[in-house]
């Protein structure tokens, strides 16, 4: 188990390894991009990055006015063997690189090798290709300009798509509006023909009640004739017999 192991062996032993990623790393530093393995471009970013970090460090100490640091130099040239590489690093490097905060390199893979197949690869400084920032930039311009033209046209269809929802809804409440007058004037039409259907027949009761009643009340009138007569007729009957005896 490699347990809190950092790096990839390569195949090699330390000291293979260690004289591999010097030499790798040097060749970055003269030339500013390489054709290697992805495995070893990968190993080799790792080690080359903190060396640029310490010399752009020495280097804005330097220009801020402090002495020259001497022990990031030799720090670094135990690594780096070669004079002039050592150099360029803290001088056009550093200064080159600035104020990045890391990201000094970029490994761009190149497919397989033909014979045995390995993965290759370049790793190279960005801050020295400025052709390929440049294409980055737009590319990443054109894939912002893509997605905010798939934004508007989402924007558009969505917003089409509610308007014909609401113009759908709108229609669907009119025609709801339209059968509910049609329907509250089949009712009003109904009740108005049943109150005058009703207030027929009341008129129609009416008119019999109050000829029964008249009726009622000339029977009433003649039997109530009758006997005034009777009675008047008994009365003058008796007064008769009474002048008589």
């Amino acid at each position: 188990m490699r347990h809190a192991k950092v790096g990839k062996r390569l195949s090699r032993s330390a000291s293979h390894r260690k004289a591999l990623l010097s030499a790798l790393s040097t060749a970055l530093i003269k030339h500013k991009r390489i054709r290697t393995t992805t495995a070893k471009a990968k190993e080799t970013r790792r080690i080359i990055e903190p060396l640029i970090t310490r010399a752009r460090n020495a280097y804005l100490r330097e220009q801020s006015g402090d002495p020259v640091d001497v022990h990031a130099r030799r720090e670094i040239a135990k690594f780096i063997r070669d004079k002039e590489a050592l150099q360029l690093l803290f001088s056009e490097i550093a200064e080159k690189v600035g104020t990045r905060a890391g990201g000094y390199t970029r490994v761009l893979k190149l497919g397989h090798r033909i014979g045995d197949g390995a993965e290759m690869a370049v790793i190279e400084l960005v801050d020295y290709n400025e052709a390929q920032d440049s294409k980055q930039r737009k590319e990443r311009a054109a894939r912002s300009k893509a997605a905010a033209q798939r934004r508007k046209a989402a924007e558009e269809r969505k917003k089409k798509a509610e308007e014909e929802a609401a113009g759908g809804v709108t229609e669907k409440v009119e025609e709801a509006a339209e059968n509910a007058a049609d329907a509250a004037a089949d009712v009003v039409d109904e009740v108005k023909d049943t109150v005058e259907e009703a207030a027929e027949k009341v008129a129609e009761t009416a008119e019999e009640v109050v000829d029964k009643v008249e009726e009622t009340a000339e029977k009433a009138a003649d039997a109530a004739a009758e006997k005034a007569e009777d009675v008047k007729d008994a009365v003058t009957g008796d007064d008769k017999e009474e002048k008589k005896a």
